[in-house]
């Protein structure tokens, strides 16, 4: 009797597992539509449409670019702080009818999408 409850709890298992991803399972986009859908978009609504991404990255300023580029236009002084932040989706944008890339990369600039990549070699 034991073993029929095992195999009954795992089955049960696997039902709950297949229904929460099958429930909260992300819409499949085609490039265009995700471009036209989300460019210049906040996070907000990236988050309202899309949830939280697999992973998030903060740029890093580094830490001599102050003097590479202390003679090309505006000194640090005078420029407004920028914030820089990528998400990261899986298999969300689909490049043909059968396959999706493997990642989508949204940069956001003080929180605004500026730019989308997609990706199959990462």
């Amino acid at each position: 009797m034991k073993f029929y409850a095992k195999i009954s709890a795992v089955i049960i298992a696997f039902a709950v597992l297949f229904s929460a991803t099958s429930a909260f399972a992300a819409k499949a986009y085609d490039e265009n539509a995700f471009i036209n859908g989300f460019s210049g978009k906040s996070k907000k609504v990236v988050l309202e449409k899309l949830g939280q991404p697999f992973k998030k990255q903060q740029s890093v300023k580094p830490s001599n670019a102050g003097n590479m580029i202390a003679g090309m236009g505006k000194g640090e002084q005078n420029s407004k702080p920028v914030q820089v932040e990528m998400w990261y989706y899986k298999n969300l944008v689909k490049y043909d009818a059968k396959n999706t890339y493997k990642e989508t990369e949204m940069t956001f600039v003080n929180d605004k999408v500026v730019n989308i990549g997609f990706f199959n070699n990462r």
